[in-house]
Parts: C-alpha cells; sequence; structure tokens
C-alpha cells in the first residue's frame, strides 16, 4: 500500500516506523530536513521536504496514485487542507488528520466530503485521557485495553511475590477464578523478554502478565489474582496544557483534583472552564508547593506538561514526597525505557498510545482494534474472521488446528458481535445492554463466521503474518 505521512514529528515518525514494517511503501513530507535525514538514516522510506498543505508538496510525494494520506502535523488547519486537496486533486481514498481543536471534532459535518473530506480524525490528547482514565479505574495495572466495544478487557499487571499464580502453572488459574468465570493470560513478559504462556508455564514474581477476561469479570478476576491497591480519590496534575485540562474536565466529577500550571494566563483561563479542581500557579518541580498541597496524601501525582525533563523531576520529587503513585508523559523512548519502574512507575508514550487507533484504520483486512504494547514492541489485535471453511484458513477450525506463528497467542473470541443483550437496569430505569457473546479461547475452542478474534502478538513482525491468515480467498467474493 502506498502511503503519505504528512508530520515528522513524534506522531508521524511513529506510525513510518509501524509501517515500514509491514511491507508498505512509506513516503513522508515535513519543512525540517534534518529531521526527514533522521528517520531516512535509520527506516526504509522516501521523504520530501516541503509544506504539507501545498499541492506542489503532495504531488511531489506521489499523491497522484497514493492509496492513504495520513496528516499528522502539528497544525489542525495544515492537515484539513491536506485532506482536502487529497480528495478534490488527487482522488487518494483514504484520508486520515490529527485535530486537537474540539471545534472540528464536535461538528462532524465539517469533516464530510463536501467539506475537509476526512475519513478518519484522530485526536491524540483524548487518547491519551482516556487511556489515563482507565489506569485510575485500576491503580494496580500497568495498561489498561478495552476491546470489542469495551466488551473485553486486557490488563497488564507486576505478578508479586506472594501472589496467588506466582510459582505455580498457568493452568491452575482457572481453579482460582469465582465460578462461571474465565480469564485467559495472553503473554507474559519476563525481565523484558517474551514467554509464550502455556498450560505448563510458571509465573515468577516480577513479570509483567497480560491477562484477559470479560469487561464485567475482569475486576472480581483480579481481585482473586492479584493484591488490589487502595481506589484512587486524591489526584494532582503538572501541566494545565490540553492534556491537563480534558484530564480534569473528565475526573473532576468523581475525583478530588489539583492541577498546577506555570503560565499565569492558561491559568486563568481553565480555572474558568473547570468547576470542582483547584488550579494552582506554580511550578510543579517546586518541593515547597508540593508540600504545601499536601502531595503525600495524592493518592495519584500525573506529569502531563510538553516537557520531558520537567515530568521526569516534577514525578521523581512527587514520589520522594510521598505520592503513592506517579505516572508521567515521556516523548522520548529512551527516557520512558530509562525511568520507568523507578520513582515514576508508569511512563507513558503519546505517541505510541495514539498511534493504535490510526492503525486500525491502515492495516490490511478487517482489523477492527489496534493496541501498542511495551512501548511498540508488541502489539494486541482485535481481527474480524470472514467467509466460510472453504474460502478461509481459519473457520471452522479449532485453535490448536490452525498454523499461527510462533510467538502469538488467541486470546478470546466476541460471538454475535451485532447482537445487543439486556442484561439489567439502571436505577432510572434504563436497559443496561451487552453486545457478543465473550469467549475465552482454549485449544479447542472452534473460530466461527463473523467472529471478532482477539490476538496478541508479541513481536510486531508478526502482525504481518497474522493478518494473512484472516484473508479471505477471492472465491468468497
Amino acid at each position: 500500500m502506498k502511503v503519505i505521512i504528512l508530520g515528522a514529528g513524534q506522531v508521524g515518525a511513529s506510525v513510518a516506523e509501524g509501517l515500514v514494517s509491514e511491507e508498505n511503501d512509506i513516503t513522508i513530507v515535513d519543512y525540517d530536513a534534518a529531521r526527514l535525514a533522521q528517520l531516512q538514516d535509520r527506516l526504509d522510506l522516501r521523504t520530501v521536504v516541503g509544506d504539507a498543505a501545498t499541492p506542489s508538496a503532495l504531488r511531489n510525494a506521489g499523491a497522484d496514485d497514493a492509496d492513504m494520506i495520513i496528516a499528522v502535523t502539528q497544525s489542525d488547519q495544515s492537515n484539513l487542507v491536506a485532506c482536502k486537496l487529497a480528495h478534490s486533486v488527487f482522488n487518494v481514498p483514504t484520508r486520515i488528520a490529527r485535530l486537537r481543536s474540539r471545534d472540528f471534532l464536535e461538528d462532524e459535518s465539517l469533516l464530510s466530503p463536501e467539506n475537509f473530506a476526512v475519513d478518519f480524525a484522530l485526536c491524540p490528547e483524548q487518547v491519551i485521557t482516556d487511556y489515563i482514565r482507565r489506569l485510575i479505574e485500576f491503580p494496580e495495572a500497568l495498561q489498561v485495553l478495552n476491546f470489542a466495544n469495551h466488551r473485553v478487557s486486557l490488563v497488564a499487571v507486576q505478578a508479586y511475590e506472594g501472589g496467588l499464580l506466582v510459582g505455580k502453572q498457568i493452568r491452575e488459574m482457572r481453579e482460582l477464578l469465582p465460578v462461571g468465570m474465565d480469564a485467559r493470560i495472553a503473554a507474559i513478559f519476563r525481565r523484558d523478554q517474551p514467554v509464550f504462556p502455556e498450560g505448563d508455564t510458571v509465573v515468577e514474581a516480577g513479570d509483567e502478565v497480560f491477562l484477559l477476561a470479560a469487561a464485567e469479570h475482569i475486576r472480581p478476576v483480579l481481585r482473586q489474582l492479584r493484591r488490589m491497591m487502595k481506589p484512587v480519590e486524591r489526584i494532582m496534575i503538572a501541566g494545565g496544557g490540553n492534556i491537563g485540562l480534558r484530564l480534569a474536565k473528565t475526573l473532576e466529577k468523581r475525583y478530588e483534583i489539583k492541577i498546577i500550571e506555570g503560565r499565569r494566563e492558561r491559568a486563568e483561563m481553565i480555572a474558568n472552564e473547570l468547576g470542582n479542581t483547584l488550579v494552582l500557579l506554580g511550578d510543579a518541580t517546586d518541593e515547597e508547593l508540593l508540600e504545601q498541597e499536601n502531595i503525600a496524601e495524592m493518592d495519584l501525582f500525573l506529569a502531563v506538561t510538553n516537557d520531558d525533563e520537567d515530568n521526569i523531576m516534577s514525578g521523581s520529587l512527587a514520589k520522594r514526597l510521598g505520592s503513592k503513585r506517579v505516572v508521567a508523559l515521556i516523548n522520548r523512548r529512551a527516557y520512558a525505557e530509562m525511568i520507568e519502574g523507578g520513582p515514576i512507575d508508569i511512563g507513558i508514550s503519546p505517541a505510541q498510545v495514539s498511534i493504535g487507533a490510526l492503525l486500525a484504520h491502515v492495516r490490511q483486512g478487517d482489523v477492527a482494534e489496534v493496541h501498542s504494547l511495551r512501548r511498540g514492541a508488541a502489539e494486541a489485535l482485535e481481527l474480524v474472521a470472514h467467509g466460510d471453511a472453504k474460502t478461509s484458513q481459519i473457520i471452522g477450525k479449532r485453535i490448536d488446528q490452525i498454523d499461527w506463528p510462533h510467538g502469538v497467542t488467541v486470546a478470546a473470541l466476541v460471538r454475535n458481535f451485532d447482537k445487543a443483550v439486556i442484561v439489567g437496569q439502571t436505577d432510572d430505569w434504563t436497559a443496561i445492554t451487552r453486545h457478543g457473546e465473550v469467549v475465552i479461547a482454549h485449544h479447542d475452542t472452534v473460530i466461527e463466521p463473523e467472529d471478532h478474534v482477539i490476538v496478541f502478538c508479541t513481536r510486531k513482525k508478526l502482525v504481518k503474518k497474522v493478518e494473512k491468515l484472516f484473508q479471505v480467498s477471492f472465491h468468497f467474493f
């Protein structure tokens, strides 16, 4: 597939890295020649120096016969203009834009073919906000991901000495779960190396364990298998930028929030937008300020400024002064790998978190969901099985009859995904519905047509092989 990426920043570079490894023809456009040269030195792609929102730059990048344009520059306006040009001038079939402004996202008509012609709008700030919100709901987790329209949850936790699973074989897990519940260990990473989870695999203390279950079961399953942490009540946020403001707005109704912002005008602006949040004007690396605001009583400190060094410094200081848990945004991969597990409990790469939603629209076949794991080293995918036993390599077969590449785990299926079942009612008699039936995958599970299959790949290079297994032969059409 011929893909043009507009913008060579963190998101653009991460997308390029992910797609180049999958044998796509990639061209990346940016006005920064030095940044493009660095990318070209380590990736097999073409580069074009120029303004991404001009016809000449798009033409030089090969827009005349491109299959897709991914506009992820820092400017919403440039991304929108580029998508419009790609549609009206070059007739590019698929157009994706990164957008930060709520104005464009809230009015869907602006993105229609008659206007800016955006097929899919990516808002990294909202994706990161949702990601952090899930971590707050599961304070013992390293990562929390959802599949199949929130029907299935995948939670990464660290196995601890004395835990129920530590020192036991994986097959013993079912005996520890409540009656009627099932779960699957989709992957294990031990000392940063993948350990393929089989029935006789023994879990060790310190292992990073990826546990998957139906969304309604994941919390009781975790309660059985891992020491639960006290629920989060008090949160301090360092940074009142787009992400900090979105987080405060999302969280302030349920939690006690304090937010620190160093710019007076910005602090006054966000104070007017927030209702139940205490906005503090100051520096999050100021030890005296943190102590005055009772940092030792905070259940969670979120460092979400635009500066990696400030996030590392303020997060480390907050942990030393008594904050129970610290999460920091870290753009540089080397920094994230270096600091995580020390005073910083979780280092989040904004680019890696954001590109999952984008990759689901780029991948071949019917890929419904993509999540980047372990800073891009692994991936979890939700793929839809199409065809029948004659036209598909997987339908009608037991999981242990399919030639899966080594390092691939089928963790669960969601069957009858389009069917909604009423499972209860709220206090105001609103029906609570769930879509589809969650089937935790075992060796004898048979894949049926239209199943949503959740697959864990311990290495990114396995993704292409998995997609080929799900492709339908031409006889199906």
